[in-house]
């Protein structure tokens, strides 16, 4: 028999039973967790399942098969009787020797004995001897083959344990196992079984807390085989790792601690001492600039490789993609093993290993919230592949511990990609900084339980680093303070700057006829259903076509139609404007400007045959943004159906430099141009005529058509009632279009007298 002994420390459960300092056995219960019951628990759980047994749950009673076996091999006479236990043993489990046989004989009689003390009678003796028996048999052959050995046998039971299991347990423990109780949700039950804990200690150690919400030893197991997973994806283990931000001095100047040197954080050789953070807001608008220049110099002057992007990390190129070679994967895990071996550093190869592991951490951080989508992983793991090749040399040439690269991204994360790619860069030996100056931009998207955050309270337009390379603006005072009063007079108030505003969107009014005379001369901003949002302008714009001549008059027609000719208004009177046949350089190149139905802007920006190339750059993107959004649209029948988006591309990339200067001059919240358009005769108005309208409503011109025929005009080419038509009276044809803005209207009588004497003269 063997006694029940106290730990000295938990390692003394995994000491053989001859290095013991006291010969016995150990028998605990855990109710309570932490960091150094966790690593036990890893230890014993491997202990346990290689010489022993693991009870997750409840033992299952025997049942009608289990008894029959059992009535059959042994009957079931029972006698209350050391050599009678002895001998069915002998019988029942035949693997186990003298010594084995003889402890739990001892140990079973001796349990049995305290029960009949307890009251219980013969049959129920017989009724615990046969339940005993039969789980021996069943569930605990291995650990009775093994008593007495120098290794002693574990026994690992999970949860609250029933009356007869512990006695079965307590008889087991008494003949040579060790035994560990894990109770999750305290002791009480337990102590209702042993009120004295005479079978068993409670462990107590410091430190010692709840146990984690849903921890288990199925859990525990399932990390431990996720665990293996990694192993395996790794490959060899890096020998160094990183200390992320726990070296901060504490102090809310993350600057300094950027600037420190790499032996000056700390002392653990196998650590790599980084930091990683992201500065909301400036500190102070004059000095930030400024003080992010020497913060810049000073790096370059104590070595430090530094790498700045400003605005987002560019995307990789189709050149970049396809040097990634890829498979056909069927698991994450596959293609994470695949693609963690794109990852070399002839260099060093220690480093290559530490962008492997922590390549494979982040996919397999990303697997798990997003296990269902294979190409979406595959995807991301490819962009942060390229995006490593593409700064590894400037990152780490000539690396050697403790060495710290610096990379400075200006004004956030704008996606996922680059989020996750800053998420893998700072547990390199890489010091990240994220500045976010511009409070009103969006928000950075990255989260990160290592990141740290420096909140300012003031805000700074600034979009680029200021760095050698860049012409360097440092702002004054007088214009901080002229941007504050920007902003308290030109946000929320109705009153806006001069080209406050670099996009736009046209809303096309619904309106009556008297109406556009009305509308035609008001700024935009007075108009109904004007807007600011988000930095875009909702422009109210008119675009009509007259039909007819109202009341036949055709001096008031005329007169109608110059009183729309501002000194903003384009004025079309021979139809077409554009015949389909003119020429047009830009035809032979708008297959080049447009691929798969995507404007490539910078190819068009860079041809030498672009004509808006002296524009301001935000009118230009006005354009092309109107451009893709008539051709994305599919406002121009044909459009993807016989080649129409090409003839849309290069119609708008030959505009009328009038028309080009109107666009250019436009201010979105003020007067806004215009074009009117007369077609008095039966000639058809050509499809580079309908592309040139719809585009310049886009835009956010006012269009009037005048047609006193009432034909079809512009709406033939659209693939949908774009326009609001108003008849406002009879139809008149073959009429000649005077010189309107030298048309002059007679002034009519409006009293008696007029028309009496008006007829003498």
């Amino acid at each position: 028999m063997f006694e029940h002994k106290r730990l000295v420390g938990l390692d003394d459960y995994f000491k053989e039973l001859s290095a013991r300092p006291e010969k016995g056995v150990y028998f605990y219960r855990f109710c309570g967790y932490n960091e150094q019951v966790a690593e036990f628990l890893k230890k014993y759980y491997e202990a346990a399942r290689t010489g022993g047994v693991i009870i997750e749950g409840r033992i299952p009673n025997p049942d009608n098969k289990n008894l029959a076996y059992f009535e059959e091999m042994m009957g079931m006479d029972f006698k209350m009787d050391l050599n009678f236990l002895n001998m069915k043993l002998k019988k029942w489990l035949p693997r186990m020797s003298e010594y084995q046989r003889s402890a739990v004989a001892g140990s079973i009689y001796n349990t049995l004995s305290v029960l009949r003390t307890q009251g219980k009678n013969d049959n129920m003796l017989k009724n615990c001897y046969i339940k005993f028996m039969c789980w021996l048999y069943y569930k605990f052959e291995r650990v009775t083959s093994q008593l007495g050995e120098s290794k002693v046998p574990k026994i690992l039971y999970e949860g609250d344990i029933s009356n007869y299991e512990l006695l079965l347990i307590t008889v087991l423990s008494n003949a040579g196992c060790d035994v560990v109780l894990l109770q999750y949700h305290g002791d009480d039950e337990y102590l209702k079984l042993d009120p004295q804990s005479a079978d068993s200690f409670k462990l107590d150690i410091a430190g010692l807390g709840a146990f984690p919400d849903g921890f288990s030893l199925n859990n525990m197991r399932q990390m431990q085989q996720a665990q293996a997973n990694r192993q395996r994806l790794y490959g060899a283990e890096p020998r160094f790792t990183n200390c992320t931000n726990a070296w901060l001095s504490g102090e809310e100047d993350h600057i300094s601690d950027f600037k420190r040197p790499a032996n000056e954080r700390g002392s653990d050789p196998k650590m790599y001492y980084n930091i990683f953070t992201r500065i909301n807001g400036v500190w102070d608008k004059m000095t930030y600039l400024n003080d992010l220049y020497q913060m810049q110099l000073e790096l370059k002057k104590n070595g430090r490789k530094v790498v700045v992007i400003d605005e987002g990390i560019p995307l990789p190129s189709p050149d970049e993609i396809n040097g990634v070679p890829r498979k056909y994967y069927n698991q994450p895990e596959q293609m994470i093993a695949d693609l963690a071996l794109q990852i070399r550093y002839g260099n060093n190869i220690e480093l290559q290993r530490v962008m492997a592991k922590n390549f494979v951490d982040i996919m397999l951080g990303e697997c798990a919230a997003d296990p269902s989508n294979l190409n979406r992983l595959t995807n991301k793991a490819v962009y942060m592949i390229c995006w490593l090749k593409r700064y590894m040399a400037q990152l780490f040439t000539n690396w050697r511990m403790p060495e710290l690269a610096c990379f400075i991204l200006m004004g956030g994360c704008k996606n996922e990609h680059e989020a996750m790619f800053l998420r893998f860069l700072a547990r390199l030996p890489v010091d990240v900084l994220i500045l976010v100056p511009d409070l009103s931009a969006d928000k950075c998207c990255l989260k990160d339980k290592l990141l740290f955050e420096q909140n300012c309270a003031e805000t700074l337009d600034a979009k680029k680093f200021p760095s050698e390379t860049t012409q360097l603006q440092m702002p004054t005072l007088a214009y901080h303070a002229e941007r504050e009063l920007d902003t308290l007079m030109y946000q929320d108030s109705g009153i806006y700057r001069n080209r406050q505003y670099s996009k736009a969107n046209a809303v096309t009014l619904k309106t009556m006829y008297e109406e556009i005379a009305l509308l035609w001369k008001e700024e935009l901003k007075y108009r109904p259903n004007f807007s600011t949002v988000e930095d875009v302008v909702n422009m109210p714009v008119i675009f009509a076509k007259v039909s007819g001549v109202k009341d036949g008059d055709l001096e008031q027609y005329w007169g109608s139609i110059k009183q729309l000719l501002t000194p903003d208004t384009f004025l079309i009177t021979q139809a077409p404007y554009i015949s389909s046949d003119s020429y047009n350089e830009m035809k032979s190149y708008s297959t080049e400007f447009l691929k798969r139905g995507v404007l490539q802007r910078q190819v068009i920006k860079n041809h030498p045959s672009y004509h808006y190339g002296f524009l301001r750059d935000e009118i230009q993107d006005h354009i092309l943004d109107k451009l893709q959004l008539l051709i994305d649209s599919r406002m121009i029948k044909g459009t993807f159906e016989n080649g129409t988006e090409y003839t849309i591309v290069a119609t708008i990339m030959n505009l009328n430099m009038d028309m080009v200067r109107k666009i250019q001059s436009f201010d979105f919240t003020k007067s806004n141009p215009k074009l009117v358009y007369v077609n008095p005769g039966e000639r058809v108005i050509s499809l580079e005529d309908s592309i040139i309208i719809a585009f310049l409503n886009l835009i956010g011109f006012d269009i009037v058509f005048f047609v006193p025929t009432g034909y079809q005009s512009v709406e033939k080419f659209f693939s949908s009632t774009v326009m609001e038509e108003h008849q406002v009276g009879q139809y008149v044809y073959d009429l000649n279009v005077p010189d309107l803005r030298r048309f002059v209207v007679k002034k009519q009588p409006t009293s008696w007298r007029e028309r009496i004497f008006k007829r003498g003269k």
